[in-house]
């Protein structure tokens, strides 16, 4: 009969052999050798988040913004050109599959992510913003704002919300 040291070490292996669901997750979505970058659909995370590559400046934001699915897309078009209107010398950045703005390309005020049915604005140091976004984090200073398909957006309250953040220290990420 094999001892409990035996038994443990091989259920260890069989576990360590097997990926983790996120990677396999990502294997069977990621695209295929024989697509082309141009003409390859963008893959969509989990919640239907687009998987951009990490990068600084315009260029990776905006393929996350043509990659966000359906009216989000458009959402996200109208919000970078709000921000870059309020905040004309902003830096961006993809990382974490999310734009991120900020104002030394070392620190970041404003995060976009998709989820299923909304897109969260996440403003790293958003309780200090007066008023603060609505929805409260887990994190101490952050604070959120979703958007919804069919929302109103208040653009005048999206942009003093966007120049106050602008204006505080942001998070190191």
């Amino acid at each position: 009969m094999p001892d409990k040291t035996s038994i443990n070490s091989t259920k260890i292996a069989e576990k360590a052999a097997k990926p983790r669901k996120s990677v396999a997750r990502k294997l069977a979505n990621a695209p295929s050798k024989d697509q082309s970058a141009a003409g390859a659909e963008p893959t969509l995370l989990s919640g239907g988040n687009p998987q951009i590559a990490k990068g600084y400046g315009d260029a990776p934001v905006q393929a996350y913004i043509a990659a966000m699915p359906g009216w989000k897309s458009d959402v996200g078009r109208r919000l970078d050109a709000l921000i870059m209107r309020t905040v004309p010398d902003v830096q961006k950045a993809v990382k974490w599959n999310s734009p991120l703005y900020g104002m030394d390309g070392q620190t970041w005020f404003l995060g976009i992510h998709c989820f299923t049915k909304y897109i969260k604005l996440a403003f790293f140091r958003g309780a200090s913003l007066d008023p603060p976004p609505p929805v409260a984090s887990k994190m101490e200073h952050a604070r959120y704002f979703h958007i919804h398909e069919n929302d109103q957006l208040d653009e005048a309250q999206l942009a003093a919300w966007i120049k106050q953040a602008s204006e505080i220290p942001g998070e190191r990420m």
